[in-house]
């Protein structure tokens, strides 16, 4: 039997819950179908393993976390535990409806951070609903959270340190070996440090884009795949000029400028990913999956000297 390459697929938060949409778990199940659907096209060629983001669903498990005044609140590690559980679950239910022969399992997953990173002193990574400018300003005097812009509102923001090691990637491995459709590292991982006497939790949220480019490597995946709400990476976003890039190497992105908040990780976790492994990586929206990887939808990054625009 030929063995499939391995593909790690990162699927955005924003994917399960699009922007503005209600935090309703009926609407992340439909949404998550859709998401199941392309998956599922994609473990025709590949071995996948299914990295999500937990950007909206960390938040408001935070909101719902302090609305009971009679116990603490509990850490950000810890809600990021709960959201890969809660997405992983219903990501584990879809996928098993879609292949009912396959395996699908979900593997809470530690990723180990430094403690020193200086992302603990600029907070920006986005996490919860958006709020007018009056409600971010009660929210940070009555809780402490950090707000920033996002378009024309606000939204908490969290540190989001480089992820350095995923901690189960050997379990990750022996799954995938068993031909098992993983889904690990949720919301980038449970963000962890190593002290003396071992592993501890600390108040982060990962960026899953960096931390699925940092598992494909662990893992020597042969590909990586960011699903988003952005059809491709374009040059000049939001000016007249823009435009989309079809085919392009690390090199060439490497000399140009995207935005840190959204596309700027992604671009840098692919480039990343080609440069150290030589494999392919692909960005692209959710139902253009297949497409991407074959280099007819979306952005296609790749070592070889074969650079278009659409």
């Amino acid at each position: 039997m030929t063995i499939k390459p391995t593909l790690v697929v990162a699927l955005g938060g924003n994917a399960l819950l699009k922007r503005g949409e209600p935090l309703e778990a009926d609407i992340q199940r439909k949404n998550i179908e859709v998401a199941a659907k392309t998956v599922a096209l994609l473990t025709q060629q590949w071995r996948v393993v299914l990295v999500h983001g937990n950007g909206p669903q960390v938040g408001l498990l935070a909101l719902q976390n302090s609305a009971y005044e009679k116990v603490t609140p509990y850490p950000l590690d810890i809600l990021g535990a709960e959201s890969q559980g809660m997405i992983g679950y219903m990501l584990q239910q879809a996928l098993k409806n879609q292949l009912p022969q396959r395996e699908v399992s979900v593997l809470l997953t530690q990723v180990e951070v430094d403690a020193k990173d200086p992302a603990f002193s600029n907070p920006t990574k986005y996490i919860g609903p958006v709020y007018d400018v009056a409600q971010a300003g009660a929210l940070q005097k009555e809780k402490g959270w950090d707000f920033k812009p996002d378009g024309s509102s606000f939204r908490r923001v969290v540190p989001s340190p480089q992820p350095k090691r995923i901690v189960e990637s050997d379990a990750i491995s022996a799954l995938i070996a068993r031909d098992h459709l993983v889904i690990c590292n949720g919301g980038g991982g449970v963000p962890v440090i190593e002290k003396a006497d071992g592993y501890h939790g600390i108040e982060a949220v990962i960026d899953k884009d960096l931390s699925a480019a940092l598992l494909a490597k662990q893992i020597h995946a042969d590909a990586l795949l960011i699903l988003t709400d952005a059809d491709a990476v374009y040059l000049d976003w939001g000016k007249p000029t823009q435009r989309p890039l079809a085919q392009v190497t690390p090199q060439l992105l490497s000399e140009m400028q995207f935005d840190a908040g959204s596309m700027g990780p992604k671009v840098a976790a692919c480039a990343n990913f080609v440069s150290q492994c030589h494999g392919i990586a692909g960005i692209g929206s959710l139902e253009d999956g297949p497409a991407i990887l074959d280099g007819e939808k979306g952005t296609l990054i790749r070592m070889e000297n074969t650079v278009s625009h659409a």
